[in-house]
């Protein structure tokens, strides 16, 4: 009943007509320089951004405009020449395809009606049509990409996406969400499996469209006591590697699970993914030692050393960099970049890991 799979595209494409530097690392390869993206690099820092959305409306308006999302995924790139092009959504139009209603709050925020806050699905009614517009502009964009740039997509992993369906908005602890799996584990784990078939179909369907890696967003991973993380995060994630894997095998996954700490090998080991991000809030020379020898690393510069440029981001990044020398790794923030961003400091970024 809430499955989307049938919707996706139907023709594979492989990403390796050149040699794209971070396909490469997330395959295993150490390169120097490290590729380097940054999360949320299509967005509010940008000026060209900022006019792109005061002539065209509201978030989600953009979301679902091929042409103008297209657009934004490929400003970054033009303007800074990442490695990688991230598509321009958000990881709420999963339950948007599921049937709860989505909007954006001015100030305040995404929210979804009506919240599942006894887990009942029956509320639900597939609309997977919602997700056509996504894949047209993974077409539109891989069109357009520099030869040598890994085209990204995305989607949030099922906690965290069950934690805005049920309380139909973010929150500080996700208490809606933890409540609900403790006093309804049966019914909480009908939500994850619902939002774990949608979101195959969906990852299907963007590489099928041409995205090249994939990352899985778990924003709130880092909220769950240890029974409770292995079962709403390592477990869901699994089942998703493991489907998308068997069905696209290509294409390199990449976790992000925030906020985690001492759980990063249990997520790596357990969930099977390809490259593991890491959060600023992790010690690189830890990773390194602790996690699996060979396995790509994402991260974990702090978005506000970007934002204090000068000393504190030219040390930290010399100090990543060092910490992750000995291992595959993609440069990237530890977190999204912030809407006040100085341009001048990703510039310098760049300069200094290209330099």
């Amino acid at each position: 009943m809430h499955s989307i799979s049938a919707i996706a595209p139907s023709k594979p494409t492989s990403g390796d007509a050149t040699d794209r530097p971070l396909l490469a690392v997330l395959r295993g390869e150490r390169r120097d320089p490290p590729p380097v993206w940054l999360m949320r690099q299509a967005g509010r820092y940008l000026p060209e951004y900022r006019a792109l959305r005061e002539e065209k409306g509201g978030f989600l308006a953009l979301c679902y405009d091929p042409v103008t999302a297209a657009e934004i995924t490929l400003q970054p790139i033009r303007r800074f020449g990442f490695d990688g092009a991230i598509l321009f959504s958000d990881i709420l139009v999963i339950p948007h395809a599921l049937g709860q209603d989505l909007w954006f709050e001015t100030g305040e925020g995404p929210r979804l009606a009506p919240p599942l806050l006894d887990g009942d699905l029956s509320m639900l009614a597939a609309a997977g049509e919602r997700l056509t517009p996504i894949y047209k502009t993974v077409r539109r964009v891989v069109a357009e990409l520099p030869p040598a740039t890994t085209m990204l997509g995305f989607a949030g992993s099922p906690w965290t996406v069950a934690t805005y369906m049920v309380a139909g908005a973010g929150s500080k602890d996700q208490g809606a969400a933890r409540r609900l799996a403790y006093r309804d584990p049966g019914a909480f784990q009908r939500l994850i499996d619902t939002i774990v078939s949608a979101t195959i179909g969906y990852l299907i369907g963007q590489i099928d469209a041409g995205v090249m890696a994939i990352q899985l967003f778990d924003s709130w991973a880092g909220s769950l006591a240890p029974d409770e993380f292995l079962r709403w995060v390592v477990a869901p994630n699994r089942a998703i590697v493991d489907a998308v894997r068997a069905e696209r095998p290509h294409a390199p996954i990449i976790g992000f699970p925030k906020g985690i700490g001492e759980k990063l090998p249990v997520y790596a080991r357990e969930t099977g993914v390809d490259a593991l991000g890491l959060d600023e809030t992790i010690d690189p020379v830890w990773a390194n030692d602790i996690l699996p020898k060979g396995l790509p690393v994402q991260g974990n510069l702090d978005p506000l050393a970007l934002i204090a440029g000068g000393d504190a981001l030219d040390g930290a990044v010399a100090r990543i960099r060092s910490a992750l020398s000995d291992r595959p790794h993609v440069f990237n923030l530890g977190h999204g970049i912030l809407p006040d961003t100085p341009v001048v400091h990703v510039e310098r970024l760049l300069a200094m890991l290209r330099g």
